[in-house]
C-alpha cells in the first residue's frame, strides 16, 4: 500500500505538466475538489494541489517542448545523482539532470530502459506528498511496458524494486514492493502493454491511480468537465471499481473505489 511514510524506491511525489494550468486547476478542482497553491516566482510556476490543506500533488504549465501532457510519478531516492547514474547504466536516460529545489530536495526526471519517464526524488525539507491512499489522493501506480522482465530488471536495479506474482482473474498480476518490504508494502503493478487494448496503441507509461468514494460518479463528472473516459468504470473482483479517465488536455490518470480502501 502506499503511505507517506516513504521509503526508498517508493512513489513519494506526482505532478501533472499541462499547456494551461489554470484549465487544470479548474477540473481537478471539481473532481477531486483539489485546490491550487502558486510555489510563487521563485518556483517558477509550480505549485501545489492541495486538498484539506495537504499537498496531494504538483502541477506546471508546460510547453510542447517539454512533451504531452502527462503524470509523472516520483520515487524516492537516497542519492539522485547515483540514481540518475544507474539508470543510465542499466541503459534507460536522464531527461531532466539533478537539481537541488531550493533546499526542498533533489529532483531528476529518467527514462527507463523502453523510454517511459519517471521522476526520482531525493527528500529535503519536504519528504514527499502529505497524504496518500485516502479519497482524493494517489493510491496505486500501473507500469505498462512491452516487457515485464526486462522493466523489473531495470527498476531493480535503479531503485532496488522487487516484483511477485499474484493470482489475478484471468491469469496473474506482477505486483511491486520497495526492497525488503514484503507484500504489505506493494504500491503498484507491471501490466503487458499487449494484453490491454486500451492501452495498446498509447505506448508504455506510468499510469497513476486516485482514490474516490465512487468511480461512476467521478468518470461521469469528469465526462462533463471536458475529460475523456478512457476506459468505463469497471468492477475487478477482490480489488475495487475503477475506470481510466484523462483530462482535458490529455494527460491519463485512473481512478478507483477500493475493495479495502486504505488511510
Amino acid at each position: 500500500m502506499l503511505t507517506t511514510r516513504f521509503v526508498t524506491g517508493a512513489p513519494n511525489w506526482i505532478d501533472v505538466g499541462t499547456p494551461d494550468i489554470e484549465g487544470a486547476t479548474s477540473f481537478y478542482g471539481a473532481l477531486f475538489g483539489w485546490r491550487f497553491r502558486s510555489g510563487g516566482p521563485e518556483a517558477g510556476g509550480y505549485g501545489f494541489f492541495q486538498l484539506d490543506g495537504r499537498t496531494v500533488a504538483g502541477g506546471m504549465q508546460t510547453g510542447a517542448e517539454q512533451g504531452p501532457p502527462a503524470w509523472t510519478v516520483y520515487f524516492q531516492s537516497e542519492d539522485a545523482r547515483a540514481t540518475a547514474r544507474a539508470a543510465e547504466l542499466a541503459h534507460g536516460r536522464v531527461l531532466a539532470q539533478p537539481v537541488d529545489v531550493m533546499g526542498q530536495g533533489h529532483m531528476a526526471v529518467l527514462a527507463d530502459q523502453a523510454g517511459v519517464p519517471f521522476g526520482i526524488w531525493q527528500p529535503g525539507l519536504t519528504k514527499g506528498v502529505d497524504v496518500a491512499d485516502e479519497p482524493g489522493a494517489l493510491c496505486w501506480v500501473e507500469l505498462y511496458t512491452l516487457d515485464i522482465a526486462a522493466a523489473a530488471a531495470f527498476y531493480h536495479k535503479v531503485l532496488g524494486l522487487e516484483t511477485s506474482g499474484v493470482p489475478f482473474p484471468g491469469g496473474t498480476y506482477t505486483c511491486v514492493n520497495p526492497a525488503g518490504g514484503g507484500d504489505e508494502t506493494m504500491f503498484g503493478g507491471v501490466v503487458p502493454l499487449a494484453d490491454d487494448p486500451v492501452e495498446a496503441q498509447a505506448g508504455p507509461y506510468w499510469l497513476p491511480y486516485f482514490e474516490v468514494t465512487d468511480t461512476d460518479a467521478v468518470a461521469d463528472r469528469a465526462q462533463r468537465l471536458g475529460g475523456t473516459v478512457r476506459m468505463p468504470a469497471t468492477t475487478l473482483e477482490g480489488v475495487g471499481r475503477m475506470a481510466k479517465l484523462a483530462d482535458p488536455f490529455g494527460a491519463r490518470f485512473a481512478v478507483i473505489t477500493s475493495d479495502t480502501p486504505q488511510g
